[in-house]
């Protein structure tokens, strides 16, 4: 049986960080869609973080990506976030974005690039020393489109040199969140495709390197909840950044496209015991609202995530074992199928009027006029962006 009391606990501790890019505009490779009340500075994507986690209760943390959001005193910025009742999570580096990078930032065969780029991954931990972060989350784009382009080798070597530097200078509770990506930008060869190179690197470089999973990074019909599992079970996993995907990298909101996936992930977190933030899985969101309007967007997404993890704790998980070791197909499936079809919303909202919440997080921010204000507040100046 399960123990509702215990799973109440549970959804209240969980944690989703928030990223300060998805406060922005973003869009397609084809256009970016601006929209009114944007922020315009790194303080006011904060602003629009600490919005979201008072009206979840379950997003204390934003992650910042750097140089988007970088600012003369970091220090400052941490302490404005404080006072509106969060905190800097991730420091996101950016080494894609450059002309310099056309051919590769820390793989680049120009070693003067790869000087730069590794530069830049150290300043990012001069930034996380201000800040207070835990986590520096690297994503490299690097890759070649073309047999023959550059070494495959040589490439993986350039990788580790870099890696192992800014590892080195990791402080003593800070540590690498190692991504992967399948394709794109580079289409023939991706230098960090999958978890498997992602993790042989981290395995590499020690115990303060693990991989991180985007849920939107994996070929069509991967078993992500079997990454999980096997990372779980190597105490490799690091981070997740969270989205929802039809046919690539599509950033739309987590459990959009496919929300028993979700819940299976989510299940493998659970059984895992990965849930509990003292675990020290960092659960971010990683999504670009392109057409929809931002905030509401993201508060959507943790709903989503909040929905897929209760159901994940209702999982029968002694009548799950029985079926199991007796060998009934059926009877196991089943018992998963009864969990995720349960409907959750009515426990959530328990959960949420019990820390003082609003019960519909959505409609709680629809009525509060804070659109409305951030329409009329942010009107000049520069709308933040991730730069395309």
């Amino acid at each position: 049986m399960t123990d509702l009391a215990a799973v109440k606990r549970a959804l209240t501790a969980q944690r989703v960080e928030t990223p300060s890019w998805a406060f922005g505009n973003s869009g397609t490779r084809f256009k970016v869609f601006t929209q009114p009340g944007v922020p315009r500075t790194p303080q006011e994507k904060i602003a629009d973080a600490a919005v979201v986690h008072q009206y979840t209760g379950v997003a204390p943390t934003v992650a910042l990506h750097i140089p988007w959001d970088k600012v003369d005193d970091y220090s400052a910025l941490t302490a404005y976030a404080k006072s509106l009742g969060v905190g800097i999570g991730a420091i996101n580096t950016n080494v894609f974005q450059d002309d310099d990078y056309k051919l590769g930032s820390v793989t680049n065969p120009d070693p003067a690039v790869r000087r730069k780029a590794t530069d830049h991954l150290l300043e990012a931990i001069d930034i996380m020393d201000a800040t207070g972060s835990r986590d520096l989350k690297l994503w490299f784009s690097d890759g070649i489109n073309y047999p023959g382009q550059d070494d495959l080798t040589n490439r993986q070597d350039r990788l580790a040199a870099a890696l192992q530097e800014t590892y080195a200078r990791l402080g003593d509770d800070q540590r690498i969140l190692l991504e992967y990506k399948l394709f794109e930008p580079a289409f023939y060869a991706t230098d960090i495709p999958d978890w498997g190179t992602s993790y042989a690197h981290c395995l590499e470089l020690g115990p303060k390197a693990t991989v991180c999973i985007d849920t939107g990074h994996h070929a069509p019909g991967t078993n992500i909840e079997f990454i999980v599992a096997f990372l779980l079970r190597q105490k490799k996993l690091g981070a997740f950044d969270f989205n929802s995907r039809f046919y690539a990298d599509d950033d739309l909101m987590a459990g959009a496209a496919d929300p028993f996936q979700l819940f299976r992930i989510l299940y493998e977190i659970v059984r895992g015991g990965a849930l509990d933030p003292a675990y020290g899985i960092n659960f971010m969101l990683d999504q670009c609202h392109n057409i929809e309007a931002k905030i509401p967007a993201i508060i959507r997404s943790i709903l989503n995530i909040q929905e897929a993890t209760a159901k994940a704790l209702l999982v029968d998980r002694e009548a799950l074992t029985k079926a199991q070791n007796d060998g009934d197909v059926l009877e196991a499936n089943a018992v998963i199928m009864d969990a995720y079809n349960t409907d959750v919303r009515p426990l959530l909202a328990e959960v949420r009027t019990d820390l003082g919440l609003d019960p519909d997080p959505v409609g709680a921010y629809k009525r509060s006029g804070y659109q409305e204000k951030i329409i009329a507040d942010r009107v000049g100046g520069e709308q933040a962006g991730w730069g395309a």
